[in-house]
């Protein structure tokens, strides 16, 4: 069973290509994206910002 829905899944997907091309930057200081996991946390903050079904994120 997924994790998280149908959107939220293509987010990530569409994330980890821009990853994989070298072309992902991150938030304000835009460097370029260089760990997975940091890659997929980009993709689910995308996927809630655009309204798709995901958990909230997890405080320390």
């Amino acid at each position: 069973m997924a994790k998280y829905g149908p959107k939220a899944q293509g987010k990530v997907r569409e994330t980890l290509e821009e990853f994989k091309k070298g072309e992902l930057k991150s938030g304000k200081s835009g460097r370029k994206v260089t760990n997975t996991k940091q890659a997929v946390a980009i993709g689910l903050s995308k996927a809630r910002k655009a309204g798709a079904k995901v958990p909230q994120r997890k405080k320390a």
